[in-house]
């Protein structure tokens, strides 16, 4: 019988009924514990005696119950109810695909955005060895902010990921019963040819689900129907379905292959892999967004002209997959480079490029230059665990020989050999780093140093001179000769690279401190700027092509996955190689070599829970960065930037005992209420906008402050105060005090404070670092601002204690964090505990300390970069 409401299943309250399948009823219900509400899946107690139905009930729970990832639905825990078994899964609010289509097609653009988001839950639920075989509309949730989840796995057959048969598929082994040949399993109409025949399916029978699905978004009609089951049947073993292009003459051909090679009758003709199709899908999806819009370019061109070489990419991704990295990017590289310009169809196929893998020692790699024969390269690079150092190598070596110079980074190397460096560069604020700026011949010698608070620089042509990026007062500058501002902004830049002949400076212009989020520009050297690119979830690494008729890029939609990108002065725009992985170009030769660093990059969390004494990871995705630990250290609120977070990033809620994150919201995570039942957010896409987000059950509340750009929130005790991080216009961040209801803010700082900002228990100072100089106490409610006794610039306030005498403060190194304390009556100081992971290869940075009241619990954010450098040639 139906559960009522105030029905208890352990912890969970039934609150309402949501819905009822064939395979159990659904219920709205709230978790006491975490003060949230969920869905609770349940099998109907007539069913409960069915061994099959049974079964299946329990597949669903494990098959599930061992994903994790964003685009799948989250099941946190299982029992039983009064001998009947429940599920506990996340509670989605929104709509099926299938209620989203209604009949009528989905627009390019949006079907696109879905695809790739289905395609990346079933790569991830086929790496666990996880095969949806019922992949439908109706299994498909699409959330109001417009994340998809795939659902219901209650057809879902295990396999082991680790026994790959010839094809390179999945061995199907099964963990209980296997479905006996001959017996079909799934939804007529978004069967595979395999499951319509009763054969046995491996997870290439899902990604032709997939491709039905795809179809249907597009067109608005199913690819396989008929007047009945078996003629339905018939048509998916024996008939294709119309194409696409006649359908609808606004679906980039790329989409269309895309779709086709779904959609292959045999196995081994489709994808080979769902990580490929998601590849592929995300490849288009970048290629396909709006560019040059600044200067009238169409968007609609842009995806057709740039999607249409995408086509050959299909045909050799499984090849590339089975020869290696290097190789994968070379076959790759061929495959989606194929249009020059936005709007152009056709073109020539052209020679496969060439990859030379330079370096082989496990650490981050930081920059890298051709010296100015070409011949040689000269980067920098931090191996096993050690300081930056200087190295050169020569292509078809092995070896690197150290040039003798330690923490220093390699910026530009001049026409005769001179070197500009940066030396003792530490970060200051998420990509934001800062060093002296220093001269040394490449024959060796001891720097000369030039200028402080650099973050890069690049020779003239002749080397007479250096372009200079660098923080004045609170402000980036970006500086021609030195002194001279060429461009000014609260932000940051960051790249710039003088043209071959000198005209112009490319550099990456950053809306946001810290974030490497960002936009490709160009300055004269009168100082006339122009944005040439709209904003990418991350840019970096700039370069010009051979003859200045092109400026190269890395940079990633979504997250640190970053492709390499091209851009004329006109602002036209193409995609260079878009391999699946994050390629960051150092540099380019006159002669057309690449340098390309392939990376691999991870932001996690560390924390110690209270009571405990070990340390635990806390992450979560991959890019996981803490934005406060409640007062009571149990739980933290974090963000994810990354590819799992998605273009606006997502807020999460977890427990320090390393219980499941809860998703809480899109955007960035910034603080938790006093009493822990709120956290405020900021939104990415949307400056100005703070959401005030329950814990469990009630509304978001929004507020918007017009013409602001905010960096963080944090509330006061009286929970109707909120104390905001952030700018005007070009002003500098400072900190403001507002009502949750609306209305003024007041500023209670003066403009240059740092983004890292420490609130007393009692709401009525705050500590923050200041531009250039100590950090400082700011009443809230009136009265002179004082220094924080025996700290430096470097020093971050952290916590304060409970009684308000003790500020906690952090000092960062490479590779630790120091966190001392400081009596705020004597002045005292006393070091604390020092952070620092026992694994420090590729370590860049520990940050983002966050300490529980009483200090017998704390979080920190750690970020890693693996890289390795190759040569390219051929790459056009």
């Amino acid at each position: 019988m139906p559960l009522a409401p105030g029905t208890k299943l352990g912890p969970y309250e039934i609150l309402g009924p949501i819905g009822a399948g064939g395979m159990g009823e659904v219920y709205r219900a709230r978790d006491a514990r975490l003060a949230r509400e969920v869905a609770v899946k349940i099998l109907p107690a007539s069913f409960a005696g069915d061994p099959d139905r049974l079964r299946r009930f329990e597949q669903e729970a494990r098959a599930t119950g061992q994903l994790n990832h964003p685009n799948i639905l989250a099941v946190y825990d299982t029992g039983t109810y009064q001998g009947t078994p429940y599920v506990v899964a996340e509670l989605l609010e929104g709509a099926t695909l299938r209620d989203r289509m209604a009949g009528s097609p989905v627009p390019a653009r949006k079907a696109i955005d879905y695809a790739r988001q289905i395609a990346q839950g079933l790569a991830a639920a086929h790496q666990k060895g996880v095969i949806h075989r019922d992949l439908k509309p109706e299994n498909l949730f699409v959330t109001h902010d417009g994340r998809l989840k795939i659902l219901d796995f209650g057809l879902a057959k295990l396999t082991h990921p680790d026994r790959p048969a010839s094809t390179g598929a999945l061995t199907a082994v099964p963990t209980q019963a296997e479905t006996g040949a001959g017996v079909v399993l799934g939804t007529v109409g978004y069967m595979s040819p395999e499951q319509v025949r009763g054969q046995p399916v491996d997870h290439r029978s899902d990604i032709f689900s997939f491709g039905s699905i795809l179809y249907e978004m597009l067109t608005g009609r199913r690819a396989f129907s008929g007047p009945s089951s078996v003629e339905t049947m018939s048509a998916i073993l024996k008939e294709e379905p119309p194409e696409l292009s006649r359908v609808s003459a606004d679906i980039p051909p790329g989409l269309e292959r895309i779709v086709q090679h779904c959609l292959e009758k045999s196995p081994d003709e489709r994808f080979q892999s769902a990580r490929d199709l998601a590849f592929q899908i995300e490849a288009l999806s970048a290629t396909s967004a709006p560019v040059g819009a600044a200067h009238g370019g169409s968007s609609a061109s842009a995806g057709i002209g740039i999607a249409g070489a995408d086509a050959r990419a299909a045909a050799t991704i499984a090849r590339a997959r089975r020869v290696g990295m290097a190789a994968a990017i070379a076959v790759v590289a061929t495959a989606v480079a194929g249009a020059w310009y936005a709007g152009r169809q056709t073109r020539q196929l052209t020679p496969e490029a060439i990859y030379r893998q330079l370096t082989f020692r496990q650490g981050s790699i930081f920059s890298a230059r051709f010296t100015p024969d070409g011949g040689s390269i000269v980067y920098s690079a931090a191996w096993d665990g050690n300081r930056p150092e200087l190295f050169t190598t020569q292509p078809g070596s092995p070896e690197s020989r150290s040039l003798g110079l330690t923490s220093a980074e390699i910026l530009s190397v001049s026409g005769s050999g001179e070197l500009a460096l940066l030396i003792d560069a530490r970060y200051t604020l998420g990509w934001m780093r800062s060093g002296l700026l220093a001269r040394a011949p490449l024959s060796g010698g001891v720097p000369r140093p030039i200028l402080q608070n650099v973050h890069d620089a690049d020779w003239t042509p002749d080397g007479q001179g250096l372009v200079v990026a660098r923080s004045v007062d609170g402000k980036y500058r970006l500086e021609y000769p030195t002194g001279k501002v060429l461009y000014e902004t609260t932000s940051w830049v960051s790249d710039p690279r003088f043209s071959r002949d000198g005209r112009h400076i490319a550099f990456v212009d950053h809306p946001s401190p810290g974030d490497d989020r960002g936009r490709i520009a160009v300055t004269d050297l009168a100082g006339k700027m122009r944005i040439l690119t709209d904003d990418f979830s991350s840019t970096a690494s700039v370069a010009w092509a051979p003859g200045d008729r092109e400026i190269w890029f890395s940079a990633g939609r979504t997250g640190n996955i970053r492709a390499i990108y091209a851009v004329d002065l006109e602002g036209h725009q193409r995609l260079v190689n878009g391999a699946p992985a994050d390629l960051a170009i150092t540099d380019v030769s006159a002669d057309g070599k690449v340098l390309v660093a392939r990376n691999t990059a991870r932001r996690g969390i560390i924390g110690k829970a209270p009571g405990e004494e070990v340390e635990r990871d806390l992450s979560w995705l991959d890019w996981s960065r803490p934005g406060d630990l409640s007062a009571d250290g149990r739980w933290v609120l974090f963000e994810e930037q990354g590819q799992g977070g998605g273009p606006g990033y997502s807020v999460y809620l977890r427990n320090t005992d390393g219980s499941p994150a809860v998703r809480l919201a899109a955007g960035s995570a910034s603080s938790l209420s006093p009493d822990g039942q709120w956290a405020a957010t900021l939104s990415v896409l949307e400056p100005g906008k703070i959401a005030l987000v329950p814990r469990g059950a009630g509304e978001t509340r929004t507020l918007t402050l017009p013409g602001f750009r905010l960096q963080w929130v944090g509330w006061l005790p009286d929970l109707q105060r909120l104390l905001v991080l952030g700018s005007e216009k070009e002003s500098q961040a400072r900190l403001y005090l507002v009502n949750i209801e609306g209305g003024t803010p007041r500023p209670i700082s003066p403009e240059g404070i740092g983004f890292q900002v420490a609130l007393s228990p009692d709401g009525r100072r705050v500590a923050a670092s200041t531009a250039g100089g100590l950090p400082t106490i700011f009443p809230i409610d009136g009265g002179e601002p004082r220094p924080v006794p025996a700290t430096t610039p470097a020093d971050v306030p952290t916590e304060w204690s409970a009684d308000g005498g003790t500020l906690f403060v952090t000092t960062r190194a490479a590779g630790r964090a120091q966190i001392d304390r400081i009596d705020l009556a004597t002045g005292r100081r006393t070091p604390w505990k020092t952070l620092m992971p026992s694994d420090r290869a590729g370590l860049l940075d520990l940050g983002f300390v966050q300490l529980s009241t009483d200090a017998r619990a704390y979080v920190y954010s750690y970020r890693r970069v693996l890289s390795t450098l190759y040569l390219a040639e051929g790459l056009h």
